[in-house]
């Protein structure tokens, strides 16, 4: 069965621009694939732990030698690997922070991208065959041509990171002026739908 995975990363919630973006997406993939399952994956609502040196330890031991202390610190990442094994297509929707990434969407990264697991000893990714979608909403303008463009390194990072893992077939919607809808120059409804054919295209 195909399988979507959706990985939230704002923490504005209703009022999240990526949120109703994201949505719209699912909505639209959901559509075509209406016998497909879905696996929401949360990260503001969930409480992610940064790696730390238990969690390294135990991702440079081998298996075999783990004992069930050491086999524990790494539940929490084998539960997010087995999540992204399994769907054929993932989307992630997050807001850009200091032209970069929220650390909570960091630390999952850090969290699912394991040498031997996900990337093999040779730095091959071993999660092929997967397409991703990026929702990246950004509150200035950072569209190809505006002035601040070249300091998106969100949108690079997140294309090179998933295709380090195996993930190479990536469409990155950018979502930018956000802060027009803070600034209250338009609703966030009326800002979606700017957005509503290149969400249906990335869905298709």
């Amino acid at each position: 069965m195909t399988c979507l995975l959706v990985i939230e990363a704002s923490p504005r919630f209703e009022h999240s621009a990526s949120r109703l973006l994201t949505a719209q997406f699912v909505e639209k993939w959901t559509r075509r694939h209406p016998k497909a399952s879905v696996i929401n994956r949360d990260l503001a609502r969930s409480n992610l732990q940064f790696v730390d040196l238990p969690w390294i330890g135990a991702a440079f031991t081998p298996p075999d030698l783990h004992s069930p202390e050491v086999a524990a610190n790494l539940a929490v990442s084998n539960k997010l690997i087995e999540e992204l094994k399994a769907a054929d297509h993932i989307v992630i929707g997050t807001p850009m922070y200091n032209f970069s990434i929220p650390a909570i969407l960091k630390a999952y990264i850090d969290q699912v991208v394991r040498v031997g697991v996900t990337v093999s000893t040779t730095y091959e990714g071993l999660l092929k065959g997967k397409q991703a979608t990026v929702i990246l909403t950004t509150g200035g303008d950072f569209s190809p041509g505006a002035p601040f463009a070249s300091a998106n390194v969100a949108s690079s990072y997140l294309k090179q990171i998933l295709g380090f893992i195996g993930i190479t077939d990536v469409n990155i919607v950018l979502a930018v002026k956000t802060l027009a809808v803070d600034q209250g120059e338009t609703t966030l409804a009326d800002f979606a739908k700017r957005l509503d054919a290149e969400l249906a295209a990335a869905a298709a």
